[in-house]
């Protein structure tokens, strides 16, 4: 009994072990790609991202419209007294009015509104990047899920399979009723930890389906999980060309059009005007010129200049930090990305063999009655252990490298209109 008790256990450790590491082959997998794909057709930030960009491209259109002219009408010289009582003296001014911009105001509003579009395609860029960069850790956080899930119902498995054989062998007088009691409660345990890892796949699963905007039906790329592709970057990324310098000089190309635009603010426009006059009193008409210039007493424009210097001060001392800032980001994110590589090849590799084979050792040993079954357990214990740690690290090495394209994401180029 003990040699069938022993085969059967083998064979229930090999169909767990098997249903750990394989994916469900029920459907067609949902891949990276595809959940990026619906998550950019689906997500608010991006319909954000597409709305800003309308907006500037209108905010160009605006600002290189001229003023618009103006008609104006007036009447002199009524409801007064003496010979001024009625309308007998009346003069009736009828003229047309038109604004003439001096210092180049258009062409200052026309580059403001440039710079400005080009930030607004920077940001769609960044919010691009930043869905990506969601739902990657989104979608490994549910493969990762799946896998501990397969994992935890392994040990379920074999849990429960120990605990069968430590019923017969309690039975057959071979061992002691603590065996028993304690392969029961390490079967309760096990079963609880399948329990809990199911709803920690479910909400996993919610939350990527949420962010891609349609139910997560199929099955997701296992394999890819599994792959690691190299131990990280071998030669330091640039930090020039990345989006997170180019908000950062898109703030600056917009501060210099500010200081631009207030420049030109200083140079006065003159209104021209030219209009007909009818006398009533003589029922003659006249021409009328006039031309109109502000006098700047007591707005010159220098402080407007003022504050559109200072900000763009702040802005080149922003871009400064935002450099020093990137290029520490990047230095952390590719030490991450290669200690995650090499984290996730040896938890993979040589400690997972080392753990499978101990697993191995100590079955046939309990079998044939050379190991007891705390050696068998703990045996058992550790390999699930060194799964789980394998997990975890394969989900930290796609993470970290998932951040590390978000900060290395190349800025888009930017054209004029």
């Amino acid at each position: 009994m003990s040699r069938i008790f022993a085969a059967a256990l083998a064979a229930a450790l090999c169909s767990t072990q098997v249903a750990a590491q394989d994916a469900p082959p029920a459907t067609v997998a949902l891949t990276l790609d595809e959940a990026l794909a619906a998550a950019r057709q689906n997500s608010p930030a991006l319909e954000a991202a597409s709305a800003d960009l309308r907006a500037s491209s209108a905010a160009r259109t605006v600002a290189g419209l001229r003023p618009n002219p103006s008609i104006e009408a007036q009447t002199e010289n009524v409801a007064g007294s003496g010979a001024y009582r009625g309308i007998d003296s009346a003069e009736t001014t009828v003229g047309f009015a038109l604004p003439i911009e001096l210092g180049g105001k258009r062409s200052a509003r026309i580059g403001l509104a440039e710079a400005q579009g080009a930030r607004a395609r920077i940001d769609a860029a960044i919010a691009d990047a930043d869905v990506t960069l969601r739902v990657t850790q989104a979608y490994v956080a549910a493969v990762a899920a799946e896998r501990r899930l397969g994992i935890a119902r392994a040990q379920a498995g074999i849990a429960a399979e120990a605990y069968r054989a430590a019923r017969i062998r309690v039975s057959a007088g071979r061992a002691s009723p603590i065996e028993q009691q304690r392969a029961d409660v390490l079967r309760i345990n096990a079963e609880a930890a399948a329990a809990r890892a199911e709803r920690d796949t479910a909400v996993a699963r919610d939350t990527l389906a949420r962010l891609i905007g349609r139910p997560v039906v199929a099955g997701l790329d296992l394999a890819w999980f599994d792959r690691i592709d190299g131990y990280g970057p071998v030669a330091r990324t640039s930090v020039d060309g990345t989006l997170a310098l180019a908000a950062a000089d898109a703030e600056v190309a917009t501060a210099d059009a500010q200081v631009g635009l207030a420049r030109s603010q200083r140079i006065p426009d003159v209104t021209l005007s030219a209009g007909a006059r009818r006398l009533e009193a003589t029922n003659d008409t006249a021409a009328v010129f006039g031309v109109s210039i502000p006098l700047p007493l007591f707005n010159n424009g220098s402080a407007g200049v003022a504050q559109a210097r200072a900000e763009r001060d702040r802005a080149d001392a922003r871009r400064r930090m935002a450099r020093i800032d990137a290029e520490q980001a990047i230095s952390a994110a590719e030490a991450e990305v290669a200690n995650a590589a090499a984290d996730a090849r040896n938890a993979t590799g040589p400690a997972l063999a080392a753990a499978v084979e101990t697993a191995r050792i100590a079955r046939i040993g309990y079998r044939e009655g050379k190991f007891g079954q705390l050696d068998l357990l703990d045996a058992e214990r550790t390999l699930a252990e060194t799964r789980a740690a394998a997990v975890d690290a394969l989900a930290a090495w796609h993470d970290a490298r998932a951040r590390l394209q978000r900060l290395t994401g190349a800025a888009p180029t930017i054209t004029k209109d």
